[in-house]
């Protein structure tokens, strides 16, 4: 006999940074209901050839083993420079900032880390306040 599962249409995944220790805490605070927001870099879509998300796709929140642990619904998907980003956004990412500036060091540390350099093709690759970011916002709709 099948189970409910097996009948359900594959979503795409929702990777919040790689796998590791750094996954690990995204997903535990989304779990949590802290993290209800994400910041990734226009570029990445770019490179990858991939469309921005509309808003209303599920997505399978996935951890650092490549389990799908929930599935999220985006609620906002807004492009716009990374000097734009304020401090509600900066909260709402759940990751303990309390000001915009430590929220813009902690991001420019990973995408300037050399996974972030490799994976974009870019081995100088730096952010400035006109860099165009995608800021998500997101819900969670079933727990896995």
């Amino acid at each position: 006999m099948e189970t409910p599962q097996e009948h359900r249409e594959a979503l795409p995944p929702f990777l919040l940074a790689f796998p590791g220790p750094l996954r690990d805490q995204l997903v535990a605070a989304v779990l949590s209901g802290e993290k209800v927001s994400t910041t990734g870099l226009l570029a990445e879509y770019e490179v990858e050839k991939e469309e921005l998300p509309p808003v209303g796709e599920r997505s399978a929140l996935i951890d650092s083993d490549g389990r799908e642990i929930a599935v999220l619904e985006l609620t906002e998907v807004r492009v716009m420079p990374l000097g734009q980003v304020d401090l509600q956004h900066a909260l709402d990412e759940g990751e303990g900032y309390d000001s915009v500036d430590a929220w813009r060091a902690g991001h420019e540390a990973f995408w300037h880390s050399d996974e972030m350099r490799e994976a974009l093709g870019d081995p100088s690759f730096t952010v400035h306040d006109g860099t165009l970011v995608v800021a998500e916002r997101f819900r969670v709709v079933e727990r896995r």
